[in-house]
C-alpha cells in the first residue's frame, strides 16, 4: 500500500499525488487493473448508488434513452445498467467514453456484443454525439481530475444533458482508506486505492465545485453511500 499519505483534511491534486494507472502502463496491466476494480465495485456495492438514482427516472419518456458513461474504463457500470434496463423493460442506447485508448478495447473484450454498447475514445467535454445525451453517469472518474477539470465537466453536463447526471465517486475518509487495505488487489490497484482516497471528496468540496460551475445547490443532491462513496446527482 502506498506510504506517506498524510492526513485527509484536504483534497490533494492529482498532479501532486499521481496514480500509476494515470501514467504509462501496458495494455495487459491496464486491463487487469480494470478487472480488479470491477471486483472492488461488486464487493463494495459500488453500483448501488447509480442504479438507485436511475430508479427515479420518470416513466413514459421518449425511448430509447441515451445514457453515456463518462470515464467508462472497462465498461462494468454500463453492463450493470444494461441489465437494470432489461429487467425493467426500458429501451436504452448505451455509450461509454474514456480518454484512455486502452479503455474501449478492454471494455469491448469484456462486454457481450448483444448488449449493443458503443465504446468511444475521446474527451467527454468535447463529445457531441448524433443522438442527444439524456443521462450522463460517471463512476470513480472525478478523483482523477483537477478541480478546474471537474468544473468544466459540470458545466458541460449542465449545458448538454437532457434529463440528468450522476457522479459516483469516493468519500475522503480514514475508515474508507483502512477498509480498502483489508483485501489484496492487483499491485497497481493496491498502490492507487489509498492515493485515490487522498484525491477524493467531502461534501464541502462538492459545494465549492458546484458553485464554481454555477450549478444551483438547491437542484443537486450530495449523498453519502456506505461503504466509502459520496455521490452527486441532478435531475432537470
Amino acid at each position: 500500500m502506498a506510504q506517506g499519505l498524510g492526513d485527509l483534511s484536504r483534497r490533494v491534486s492529482p498532479r501532486e499525488f499521481p496514480e500509476l494507472m494515470d501514467g504509462d502502463c501496458s495494455y495487459e496491466d491496464f486491463r487487469d487493473c480494470l478487472r480488479s476494480l470491477e471486483k472492488v465495485n461488486r464487493w463494495l456495492l459500488g453500483y448501488r448508488p447509480t442504479l438507485t438514482w436511475l430508479e427515479q427516472l420518470p416513466r413514459g419518456l421518449r425511448e430509447p434513452m441515451h445514457i453515456v458513461d463518462v470515464g467508462c474504463g472497462g465498461g462494468d457500470l454500463l453492463r450493470q445498467i444494461a441489465g437494470w434496463a432489461r429487467r425493467r423493460g426500458i429501451a436504452v442506447q448505451l455509450t461509454g467514453i474514456d480518454l484512455n485508448p486502452y479503455a474501449a478495447r478492454a471494455a469491448a473484450e469484456s462486454t457481450p456484443k448483444e448488449l449493443g454498447i458503443t465504446w468511444v475514445t475521446g474527451d467527454a467535454r468535447a463529445y457531441r454525439p448524433e443522438k442527444p445525451m439524456d443521462i450522463v453517469v460517471s463512476s470513480l472518474l472525478a478523483h482523477h481530475l483537477e478541480d478546474e477539470e471537474i468544473v468544466a465537466l459540470l458545466r458541460r453536463m449542465e449545458a448538454t444533458v437532457q434529463l440528468g447526471w450522476f457522479i459516483n465517486d469516493l468519500e475522503r475518509a480514514q475508515w474508507s482508506y483502512r477498509m480498502f487495505g483489508l483485501v489484496r488487489w492487483h499491485p497497481i490497484v493496491r498502490h492507487d486505492g489509498p492515493v485515490s482516497f487522498r484525491r477524493a471528496f467531502r461534501k464541502e468540496d462538492w459545494v465549492r465545485l458546484l458553485a464554481a460551475a454555477d450549478v444551483p445547490g438547491e437542484v443537486v443532491t450530495v449523498e453519502r453511500w456506505q461503504p466509502g462513496r459520496l455521490c452527486v446527482g441532478r435531475w432537470k
